[in-house]
């Protein structure tokens, strides 16, 4: 599971998880080794600028321009402006193509990166969704891989051209003048050590703020969901000063990173143009005595105004580095994240995609879940399910029956026994091999943002729209699709805001027959409909049922009166098992219930 507790302080992290972006780097190598050959000719380029600028004085204004004179020497001197154009010209070509080829890698990046993540957070199980909010998620997907995007797509250039910059003005002030480089050198070295201690503490603050963020999002994802909740209940000031205090904090970290940051470089650029002045002004006294011409001074002048330059560019990449690699880790955390339920990828026996029946078993099943495991959820749990049989699962809230359907779903993983499906272990059928043989109605529909006819469809993407259209006759779903104002085009709204509840689980138990698997479970599949609508449907679901396995969790008995066998559950136990009218005139907790619903 992602934890937020990581240290922040252990130098051996520190870009070690950048190395972890390498993989999504990889496939375009090609593009960056491009980059890097660009970068390498604009540096260079650059760094001829200045040699081009001294040779400009010398021969164009000093000694050497006033010893010659006439035509030749007015050729020369245009020969070095057109150059020095040259020069410009190569410089900004090969910018321009490196600006575009990084930025292109480091959108494919991101992209890639966010699709990864997105993939591994689909396949976790619903237990890695107890502790962590979707809001967080969707931050890390948002905010972090944009950080990450900057870094790649940008930050590392504008590095490595600051570095080439630096290590090549370095080298060219050596050769121009010695004994103004050894002074720079020293002054410099000295200067880089804030650089380090400070950068540290940028990092920390940046994964600090990222989570800061992430709350805020969170907060705000779980709100909007319930809105009509929060109104009616008047909470919306409530609700907006609670987000209003997690955005502040997320403020306050975040002046306190900008104020580290801003202190880091205000640092550098100062003390490095103070050395850079100082030795300017060593290099003037020796200009004054004749000890080196102007043209040299000019030029250490620019080479040390690059390295100034890049020493500042530095300093600002250093910080989104620090920040990058604090997103990095939330990003690696979720990517790393191993479901708790182990998909048997590989199945040579596997359920056949055709199978028409299905024969359910549980064996002395026990389950306890991840969140609390002292409680046992289920315990001893003993039954089969012939094929073609209808099974109704009845008892008090907590007992024990939704989480039946989340185990033979392979949500969770038992902690003892076995379930069989047509006499295979699920624990060794791949989950898509599984899954695909089960059609689900939850008890509260799920609808997606998108018209009638899609929201159906998703019980089997590759219907044609006669066979969406006639699951929703069956499911008598398609009287009132066709009274919307676009019949089956109609958008339903997010999360189906547009619809009734009973039109919402009618959405779904359409959905589910067209998925035509051989298991059915319904999960109180007509709790949210009414009288009239609740008759036609049930009509629709014993015509979906005829000749599958169905499996019912039912609270009204009402509607679980012509199953085959009733399978009672309370604390996790069975406690009775039978036909309905056995167990009706017994005097157990299914007789219980039923005097209390059939004699109100």
């Amino acid at each position: 599971m992602p934890n937020s507790h990581v240290n922040q302080n252990a130098p051996s992290r520190r870009f070690s998880v950048l190395k972890n972006l390498w993989p999504f780097i990889r496939p375009y190598r090609g593009r960056m080794l491009l980059a890097f050959l660009l970068l390498c000719l604009g540096s260079g380029t650059l760094l001829l600028v200045p040699l081009a600028f001294r040779d400009l004085i010398d021969f164009g204004f000093g000694q050497q321009h006033r010893a010659s004179s006439g035509w030749l020497a007015s050729l020369s001197l245009n020969g070095h402006f057109i150059a020095l154009f040259g020069l410009a010209c190569v410089w900004a070509l090969a910018i321009a193509g490196r600006y575009y080829t990084v930025n292109w890698v480091g959108e494919r990046v991101t992209a890639d990166l966010r699709s990864a993540v997105y993939a591994r957070v689909m396949q976790q199980s619903p237990a890695f969704f107890e502790t962590l909010q979707t809001g967080e998620v969707l931050s890390r997907l948002t905010g972090d891989t944009t950080l990450i995007q900057t870094v790649v797509g940008s930050s590392i250039s504008m590095g490595l051209r600051s570095l080439f910059q630096c290590v090549g003005g370095m080298a060219m002030l050596a050769m121009t003048s010695f004994y103004l480089f050894s002074l720079n050198l020293g002054l410099m070295s000295v200067l880089m050590l804030p650089l380090f201690a400070i950068g540290r503490q940028v990092k920390k603050l940046s994964r600090e703020s990222q989570d800061k963020i992430a709350d805020a999002s969170a907060l705000a994802a779980e709100i909007l969901n319930a809105v009509p909740t929060v109104q009616a209940y008047t909470q919306e000031n409530a609700e907006i000063e609670r987000f209003t205090r997690r955005a502040e904090r997320s403020f306050i970290t975040a002046v306190r990173r900008s104020r580290f940051r801003a202190a880091l470089s205000a640092l550098i650029i100062m003390a490095v143009m103070g050395s850079i002045v100082f030795v300017l002004w060593v290099g003037a006294q020796q200009v004054h005595a004749g000890e080196m011409s102007g043209g040299q001074l000019a030029s250490f002048v620019l080479y040390a105004t690059l390295v100034a330059s890049g020493v500042s560019t530095l300093a600002e990449v250093w910080g989104d580095l620090m920040r990058a690699t604090g997103a990095t880790e939330r990003l690696l955390e979720l990517l790393h994240t191993q479901s708790t339920v182990t998909d048997a990828s590989v199945c040579r026996n596997g359920l056949s995609a055709t199978t028409a029946a299905a024969e359910i078993q549980f064996r002395q099943v026990g389950f306890n879940y991840p969140s609390r495991p002292q409680t046992p959820a289920l315990e001893q749990i003993d039954f089969t399910i012939s094929a073609g049989q209808s099974v109704a699962l009845v008892g008090p809230s907590g007992a024990g029956k939704t989480t039946l359907f989340q185990l033979l779903l392979r949500f969770y993983d038992i902690s003892q026994g076995a379930i069989l499906f047509n006499s295979r272990d699920i624990r060794r059928l791949s989950l898509q091999n599984l899954r695909s043989n089960i059609a689900i109605v939850p008890q509260d529909a799920v609808i997606f943002s998108a018209n009638a006819l899609e929201n159906i469809r998703y019980g089997r993407p590759t219907a044609s729209d006669a066979e969406v259209m006639k699951a929703a006759q069956a499911a008598q779903v398609d009287e009132f699709i066709r009274r919307l104002p676009e019949g089956y085009q109609t958008f339903l709204g997010e999360r189906g805001v547009r619809l009734s509840g009973g039109q919402r689980q009618r959405i779904a138990i359409a959905r589910a027959m067209l998925k035509n698997a051989p298991l059915l479970l319904l999960d109180e599949a007509t709790s949210a409909l009414d009288t009239e609508s609740e008759i036609l449907v049930q009509a629709g679901l014993n015509a979906a049922m005829q000749g599958r396995t169905s499996l019912i969790i039912a609270h009204r008995l009402a509607t679980v009166k012509k199953v085959d066998r009733i399978i009672v559950l309370d604390q996790g136990r069975i406690v009775e098992m039978g036909a309905p009218d056995e167990l009706r005139k017994q005097s157990g907790l299914y007789a219980r219930l039923a005097n209390l619903q059939f004699d109100c």
